[in-house]
Parts: structure tokens; C-alpha cells; sequence
């Protein structure tokens, strides 16, 4: 019985553990995704990218271009530049 308790202990030591890098691949991924968008031309000035959790993905005027931490988190894209629009005119 007391060896099933040290494994019982160190299954969950070991399950906590993916939960504490969560933050990291994240930043990991969001880094790659903006490296992306950067060699496709857009400027690192006219958009952003934020990491928010599952129920927060749901802002105006942000597109969800990638996910991370076991798809507990999205990542947004957002322009940012004030280029005029055809209606401004």
C-alpha cells in the first residue's frame, strides 16, 4: 500500500509538470506564427499577436491563427496599423 502512494505521488508530480510549460511552448509558438507573418511582408508594426485562454478568443477584429498548451490557449492576430480605408475617403 505505502509503494502505491509514492506512485500515486509521482504520477502527479509528473502531471503538473506539462502544466508549468504551458506558458513557454506558447510564447515558443507565438514566436514561429510571427516570424511567419513578418517573411510574408507585414510589418512587426502593424499587427499583434495575443496569447488568451479558450473562452477569451471570441475579441472584435482578432482572426485565431494558432493554439498552444494542449489547445487550453489561442493566439490572436490583430492589425494594428491605421492605413485609410476606401470609406475614409
Amino acid at each position: 500500500m505505502r509503494s502505491s502512494r509514492w506512485l500515486l505521488a509521482l504520477l502527479l508530480a509528473g502531471a503538473a509538470v506539462p502544466a508549468l510549460a504551458a506558458p513557454d511552448s506558447c510564447e515558443r509558438v507565438r514566436s514561429d506564427i510571427q516570424q511567419k507573418i513578418v517573411n510574408n511582408g507585414v510589418a512587426e508594426s502593424a499587427f499583434t499577436l495575443e496569447i488568451v485562454p479558450n473562452d477569451q478568443a471570441d475579441k472584435s477584429g482578432a482572426q485565431v491563427v494558432g493554439h498552444c498548451a494542449n489547445d487550453t490557449f489561442k493566439i490572436l492576430y490583430t492589425r494594428t496599423d491605421n492605413t485609410p480605408s476606401d470609406d475614409a475617403q
